[in-house]
């Protein structure tokens, strides 16, 4: 191991850079280029950050531990993708996807020669094949709401997906135009809110790439994945951002996991009838505010005086946060770029944020479906009215400013 530190907040100076330009919105992967993050071949770099998102940082430990060889580069055999995505006309609009990369899941292919000359070029999107099982979805068989048809759904309640995960890619002047700031700005948060971690961002303003260290995505598609982007496809969809206490716990304080449940019932039903279901799985733990603040929220939310209620549910998040939510779904409409998906015929959400965010992109919303009113468990009411009043969709109407100020949630000792 090398004990020379080569610093990346300046360029080489050899000219290296200049061999893999990136033009983003490129109609062509070997014409936009290659993103190059990777750290075993330093003059090749043209992206600020590095691969596996937040998971960078157990790579340094698995390198700083003897785990792992510093060098060493992915074999990429029999690891092409098990479905064909695009390319859509949406990739070569710049505007359009400015948080993924486009060709992330070509990388392989496209880039074969590179790769094979040397340039450590690595995959951002893989997409394979699996079953899931859920209770919720043997409940819904019993019950007769979905019928097995041994093609989506088995018998013993096994759906069968395609699925895709994402890391994160930015390019920085496309989602400095999304949220109307200027580049310049966008680049001096992301330096300093990360306590200097990537001084390439106010340092190499020819770098236009970031790669952050942020939870990715996971996209689940029910039906056949190649007849998306079709305009007579139709779509069902469920955008849900992590709710790690109710997805995988079942705890009852919001309606996460009954709606995620709910809206794979949707896309399942959706796939039957010869259309695409899609689940959008993001990784925004409490609303990106993380797992420890929303902790301490519910805390807040228990002990306060008059207890639990849907009056003061945001005040509550907004007095330990200082904001009601980070998860920004200005940028949550480019997965759906990348599909090649221009409308949504049932879709699972009542959030107006992420209404709002699809119809800006021009992604049209035929159908909104709410959740079920028996799905809400009881401590969830607080929540659910709350977000009904705020301005969410519901097909019922918000309860009065009498009732929200009506305690409904549990005490934290009950």
């Amino acid at each position: 191991m090398s004990a020379h530190i080569v610093l990346t907040s300046h360029s080489q100076g050899r000219g290296e850079k200049a061999a893999h330009p990136i033009h983003w919105g490129a109609a062509t992967p070997q014409e936009r280029g290659p993103i190059i993050a990777s750290l075993t071949s330093p003059v090749h770099r043209n992206a600020i950050g590095t691969h596996s998102g937040a998971y960078a940082i157990y790579r340094a430990l698995a390198v700083a531990s003897g785990n792992l060889d510093r060098d060493h580069r992915p074999d990429f055999t029999d690891t092409t993708p098990a479905e064909s995505v695009g390319p859509h006309p949406q990739w070569s609009d710049p505007a359009s996807i400015v948080s993924l990369d486009p060709y992330g899941h070509m990388v392989a292919s496209a880039f074969a020669a590179e790769i094979a000359a040397g340039v450590d070029i690595r995959p951002t999107i893989a997409i394979t094949k699996a079953h899931i099982n859920m209770p919720e979805l043997r409940a819904a068989i019993q019950a007769g709401r979905l019928k097995p048809d041994g093609r989506i759904l088995f018998e013993n309640g096994d759906a069968r997906v395609t699925k895709a995960a994402i890391d994160p890619v930015w390019y920085l002047p496309g989602l400095a135009e999304r949220f109307g700031i200027k580049e310049s700005a966008l680049r001096r948060n992301l330096f300093e809110q990360t306590g200097g971690m990537f001084p390439e961002l106010v340092t190499r303003s020819d770098l236009k790439v970031f790669l952050p260290p942020i939870g990715g995505m996971t996209l689940y598609c029910f039906g056949e994945m190649s007849e998306l982007g079709k305009p007579e496809t139709k779509v069902a969809c469920r955008v849900h951002d992590e709710c790690n206490g109710s997805d995988v716990f079942g705890s009852d304080i919001c309606t996460c996991r009954p709606y995620l449940a709910h809206g794979i019932e949707v896309c399942i039903e959706m796939a039957q009838q010869g259309g695409v279901g899609l689940v959008i799985y993001n990784r925004k733990e409490g609303r990106a505010l993380g797992e420890v603040t929303k902790f301490l929220v519910y805390n807040a939310r228990k002990r306060q005086v008059g207890g639990d209620r849907a009056e003061t549910y945001f005040a509550r998040t907004e007095c330990v946060a200082g904001v009601q939510d980070m998860r920004f779904q200005e940028l949550m409409p480019d997965v759906f770029h990348w599909l090649g998906v221009k409308r949504i015929d049932r879709w699972a959400s009542m959030s107006n944020m992420k209404h709002g965010a699809l119809v800006e992109q021009g992604i049209e919303v035929v159908e909104r479906v709410p959740i079920p009113d028996e799905l809400i468990p009881a401590d969830a009411r607080v929540e659910m009215d709350a977000k009904v009043a705020a301005g969410y969709f519901s097909a019922i109407a918000p309860v009065s400013a009498i009732e929200l100020a009506l305690p409904k949630g549990r005490g934290l000792a009950e």
